[in-house]
């Protein structure tokens, strides 16, 4: 096994290990802020949050925007490695210019970049899984990219329950309801919006928003793309064993 394969392989098994551990004290001390900061936050806002990610979820699953990438087929995992690393690194340097943007622009102008930021999002992840190989006009592998964005952005109770989905797609997707309609995008939103507001609602203080929009962006983008990283590799091991020394 090379360097690079042990990398990986270790690189794995500590996120898969994270995945999987139970909520930490600061966890739960996190969720609670994150509670608290939502009885403060103005209904209008919550509202521009939630119908964005309604609508973006509905986009994701049955719009034509997103399905343009044809899986790239016949390549070694450090191929499809390496060409990931470097979308993810465009997405990061976008997202973090977009956010100083509009995090310089006041209020109203921060609120846009809810929209724009997970577009971003998803048109990464769209690019990942056509990188590796999985073509995204299956319904089912929407949903997939979908349980990807929760894991890297949920609570880490939801975080156990979306991992084992992910672990057991095989199973999973097999279970999944033929009605596309019957997906709960209600939890999905509900588990992100929380998320990003300990983060993002900084953005929206004048002064320091534009510095908050370009920092926070590039973390969240970074975090969701090793997310998708792991747990495409992680099923494409799954498949074959014998795939990382191709």
């Amino acid at each position: 096994m090379t360097a690079y394969e042990q990398a990986v392989r270790n690189e794995l098994t500590r996120w898969q290990q994270a995945m999987q551990k139970p909520p930490s004290a600061f966890g739960r001390l996190s969720t609670s802020l994150q509670h608290r900061i939502n009885r403060i936050i103005p209904d209008r806002v919550h509202a521009v949050i939630t119908a964005t990610i309604k609508q973006m979820t509905r986009a994701v699953l049955f719009g034509a925007e997103f399905l343009t990438r044809t899986p790239v087929i016949g390549e070694t995992i450090a191929q499809r490695d390496s060409a990931v690393a470097k979308r993810i690194d465009f997405y990061r340097k976008t997202s973090a210019a977009e956010g100083g943007v509009t995090g310089a622009g006041g209020f109203w102008l921060s609120m846009a970049d809810f929209p724009i930021l997970l577009g971003l999002k998803m048109k990464m992840l769209f690019e990942i899984a056509g990188l590796y190989g999985f073509s995204v006009s299956d319904y089912r592998e929407r949903v997939f990219i979908l349980y990807v964005f929760q894991l890297a952005f949920s609570s880490q109770e939801r975080r156990q329950v979306i991992y084992q989905y992910i672990a057991n797609w095989p199973q999973h997707s097999r279970e999944l309801p033929e009605d596309i309609n019957q997906f709960d995008w209600l939890t999905f939103q509900q588990e992100y919006r929380d998320y990003i507001d300990l983060a993002k609602m900084a953005q929206l203080i004048p002064g320091i928003g534009a510095a908050v929009g370009v920092v926070v962006n590039y973390r969240l983008v970074n975090q969701l793309g090793r997310t998708a990283m792991n747990a495409y590799r992680m099923r494409l091991l799954a498949e074959n064993p014998a795939l990382l020394t191709k």
